[in-house]
């Protein structure tokens, strides 16, 4: 693709981009950015790319989105953490520990699949080598095991 068509092909795409970008993001504030980093990463394969570039356009943009807000996550979490805001910490233990106690009513695979994918952070392919089992097999348990809490806590909160 030769700079003249990549420049066109930009300027069309850009609105596109951001658009994809704000759905996935659900701020505007950082859309613009992320259909920029998107328009860039593009422009370093220009010469390799073929048109229509849109659907690579916006897996490439929706990445980017996805990549920022694992970031913006992981940095809260580590900001939160050392700001130690104890009234939030509180709560958000007695949430865990209710959380806990759902699961050790579980099913016993159900628990270990949990606690690996929740806990520990584990990918199900991991638990999967672990325990043995297929990865559909894992995924299927942590369905599972979700719908039972997420029942619990549905159910519960017309008791109280």
């Amino acid at each position: 693709m030769t700079t003249e068509d990549f420049e066109r092909e930009a300027e069309r795409l850009r609105p596109m981009l951001v658009a994809v970008a704000v759905r996935t993001l659900g701020d505007a504030r950082y859309a613009e950015d992320a259909a920029q980093d998107a328009l860039a990463k593009l422009w370093a394969m220009h010469a390799d790319l073929r048109l229509p570039v849109a659907a690579l356009a916006r897996a490439v943009v929706r990445n980017l989105c996805i990549d920022s807000m694992r970031r913006r996550r992981s940095t809260f979490t580590s900001q939160y953490i050392e700001r130690g805001e104890a009234a939030e910490e509180e709560s958000n233990e007695d949430a865990f520990t209710q959380v806990m106690r759902v699961v050790d009513t579980l099913p016993a695979a159900w628990q270990v699949v949990i606690r690996l994918r929740h806990i520990d952070g584990m990918s199900t392919a991991d638990i999967a080598r672990l325990t043995g089992a297929s990865e559909d097999a894992v995924r299927k348990q942590l369905s599972r095991a979700r719908m039972a809490i997420r029942k619990h806590y549905l159910d519960n909160l017309g008791n109280e």
